[in-house]
């Protein structure tokens, strides 16, 4: 019996309880279970009675009496006790309990998954690094964190949309291209240029793909320099975070909106919501009617667009390609653009507590991460997974709440030992993998099921914190906080080693027969590889069968 399963039995005593008259009262959606701090209080508890006992005008005792009357004769409750003011303690019998070892393999890379978020229709926008050098040490976190949250959500029942948006338009480009130009003629870094080898690997790759722009003027020549050197490094960031397990449905360009003629689209849009006004030959938003501290400028005095006004098309398009919701992952200083992008939707006709979510995410360190030599002022995403691995990087970065800053220990992430969080749940996988790859070499198999026979205490155990992982998941996915994955895989590692210690898959020595308990035991095995593998999976983590 899976938890949801009991949830349902309960919910189902309650409307009996309803239609015979005993108790009126309204029954909730969902009535919560949740594993008791101490496992000798039961398999599970709830606190339905202090919930609804008063509004059904009675004391919660009382109601809880009368709710475990009820449940004591749903199939495959074992006990049910009533402790305190009202809480009800479930224990499940063996069998009831082991069926879910069936559940879970059974269901396979499907368990976990929910419809928490059914009907959610998110754009979730992340990385997005300017296309004007490598993926660094900043961009590590919101790639592994983003890339995370939009697979939970889509576990959950979301349909997301991960994006990137790509600022390929304003001065920066033009400043790239002549960074790349002065390469291509032997020239010194242009004033705010971008002075790293990078930028020699791309006049390299502009000049062989266009050998005729070294012989062209400067001014003749830019145009097509930035647009060969934009693509190019674009391609190094799509590689870099493919090599990171990241992929983007929808790549976004900032110049398209210029180009598509939606920037002043969005400044016609919201002068009709009402929140345009002109002053000093500008065009300005009033955002402070929503929070901002100052309203924003859109269009300058000389009729240039700003970035603003680039971030409220952006948000406009968003709206107009059918998200409902809009989650942005930005970086630790981008606190001041909370206000303002949130002002930009309620202006927009949205409601900025719903339709607007902004994710601000702290900064992390790796002690003795060394400079790129590429790059030469940054510390490289590329360097970083040369150096550490992508699973340990996605896996540390994972373990820890986006507002949280993080100082990573290299030699801690390198060693083969319980002391890696993410060596540690991985092991348990290959142990699990090579515990089955055993049971197949002795004749144990699949074949039979007896559920009952896992009686032993850490069998129970480990049953009772496989049972948790749909509810992780929702939990993760509604607060947008995928380290509760990680830290739920650590406790189903711990409870696995525990239980592989303590007990055999595989009968001892030749002559021994095979028994249903070895059965019933891989089949609590294979249940664990299942959840150990779902659970790094939306973590971006690879699940190596050998280690």
């Amino acid at each position: 019996m899976t938890p949801e399963e009991l949830s349902a039995a309960i919910s189902a005593c309650l409307t009996q309880a309803v239609a015979a008259g005993e108790i009126s009262v309204d029954i909730p959606d969902v009535v919560r279970v949740e594993r008791p701090k101490s496992r000798e209080h039961g398999d599970w508890a709830t606190n339905i009675a202090l919930q609804l006992g008063k509004k059904a005008g009675m004391a919660p005792r009382d109601f809880a009496q009368l709710l475990a009357n009820r449940l004591a004769e749903v199939p495959g409750v074992g006990a049910v006790d009533i402790a305190g003011p009202g809480f009800l303690n479930i224990t499940l019998d063996a069998a009831a309990a082991g069926e879910l070892a069936r559940t879970i393999v059974e269901v396979g890379k499907a368990y976990g998954t929910n419809d928490s978020l059914a009907g959610h229709v998110v754009n979730m926008e992340f990385v997005s690094a300017n296309p004007t050098g490598p993926l660094h040490i900043g961009h590590t976190r919101w790639a592994a964190l983003g890339d995370a949250i939009a697979r939970v959500l889509r576990a959950s029942g979301a349909d997301v949309t991960s994006e990137y948006y790509i600022n390929d338009a304003g001065n920066q480009m033009n400043v790239f291209a002549r960074s790349v130009y002065n390469r291509m003629h032997g020239l010194p870094v242009p004033e705010g240029g971008y002075p790293g080898e990078y930028i020699k690997e791309l006049a390299d790759i502009v000049e062989a793909e266009a050998p005729e722009l070294k012989g062209l003027d400067e001014e003749t020549a830019l145009p097509q320099i930035r647009e060969l050197a934009y693509k190019a490094q674009m391609a190094d960031i799509k590689k870099t975070l493919a090599d990171f397990g990241v992929s983007f449905d929808v790549f976004f360009s900032e110049t398209s909106l210029h180009e598509g003629g939606a920037v002043a689209d969005a400044v016609a849009r919201l002068r009709e919501q009402g929140h345009i006004f002109d002053q000093e030959g500008a065009v300005w938003l009033r955002t402070t009617d929503f929070g901002d501290d100052k309203n924003r400028v859109l269009i300058r005095a000389n009729g240039e667009p700003t970035y603003f006004a680039a971030d409220a098309a952006y948000y406009l398009s968003k709206k107009d390609r059918g998200f409902t919701e809009k989650i942005y992952l930005l970086g630790a200083d981008h606190h001041g653009y909370v206000n303002r992008l949130k002002a930009i939707a309620a202006c927009a006709g949205d409601d900025k507590e719903k339709n607007i979510e902004v994710l601000i995410g702290q900064l992390i360190s790796v002690n003795g991460a060394k400079l790129s030599k590429r790059a030469g002022n940054i510390i490289e995403l590329r360097d970083l997974i040369d150096w550490l691995g992508a699973d340990a990087l996605r896996y540390s970065l994972g373990r820890f709440p986006a507002d949280s800053p993080i100082a990573l220990d290299p030699e801690q992430l390198k060693k083969n030992t319980n002391d890696n969080p993410v060596f540690y749940v991985q092991y348990a996988h290959a142990r699990s993998a090579a515990a089955a790859r055993n049971a197949a070499e002795k004749n144990v198999t699949r074949e039979s099921f007896d559920a009952s026979e896992l009686t032993d205490p850490t069998e129970n155990e480990l049953l009772a914190v496989l049972g948790q992982f749909p509810s992780v998941v929702a939990g993760a996915a509604e607060f947008r906080e995928p380290h509760r994955i990680a830290r739920y895989l650590e406790q189903v590692a711990g409870a696995y080693h525990s239980w592989y210690a303590a007990t055999r898959i595989t009968p001892i020595g030749e002559d021994t027969n095979v028994l249903p308990v070895h059965s019933a035991r891989l089949w609590l095995n294979d249940a664990t590889t299942t959840v150990l593998a779902n659970g790094l999976e939306l973590l971006g983590v690879s699940a190596p069968e050998r280690m």
